[in-house]
């Protein structure tokens, strides 16, 4: 069961409709079980059932979600497969420490492959869909995997898989989130 978490900046905004209803029609069309919670509602029962997460993006200018770190102190002992989409990056990068440069970039820019991980492999580069002024910094925990010429574009924890995407994979690079879901059926049978 899949744990998808909506960062707009209250339960039920119109935001939800365009950041999360996506990644939700997505995973209903892939036929992965999931759950949608607002990120002031997730506690241990979420934790608790969910083989993984997604940390969904918000609007350009919402921002609420950062002020409220503790609301994603669970990311440091999740320890199953998260993917964190542009805020969700920002969530997941600030969950361990990390904090945000400038970084603009609006509409579709090309991203290259840095390093070599099951999320991009047989990629070299690609182009991608991007909406944000701020980009994460790079957590000491964590590798980049890709950037742009202008910022870091995904970046993963050296230990555990928990990704972290600058891009909205939910609007032109549909492939990034089913090999994510291949990684969650990996973990979830590894002994």
């Amino acid at each position: 069961m899949i744990l998808v978490v909506d960062l707009c900046y209250r339960d039920g905004s119109l935001s939800r409709d365009e950041f999360v209803g996506p990644v939700e029609r997505l995973l209903r069309k892939i036929g992965a079980p999931f759950f949608t919670r607002h990120y002031t509602a997730v506690g241990a029962p979420e934790v608790e059932a969910a083989d993984a997460a997604i940390l969904c993006g918000t609007a350009l200018r919402d921002t609420g979600f950062s002020g409220h770190p503790e609301q994603f102190r669970w990311l440091l002992s999740f320890e199953r497969p998260v993917l964190g989409i542009s805020s969700g990056m920002r969530a997941l990068a600030a969950a361990f420490g990390a904090g945000t440069e400038p970084c603009c970039e609006i509409g579709m820019t090309d991203v290259e492959v840095l390093a070599p991980d099951p999320l991009f492999a047989g990629e070299e580069g690609f182009s991608a869909y991007e909406l944000h002024e701020y980009a994460a910094r790079v957590p000491d925990t964590f590798v980049s995997l890709a950037a742009s010429d202008q910022c870091v574009q995904a970046i993963r924890h050296r230990s555990f898989p928990l990704y972290g995407l600058l891009f909205h994979p939910e609007a032109r690079n549909e492939w990034i989130i089913e090999r994510f879901l291949g990684l969650v059926e990996t973990a979830r049978y590894r002994p």
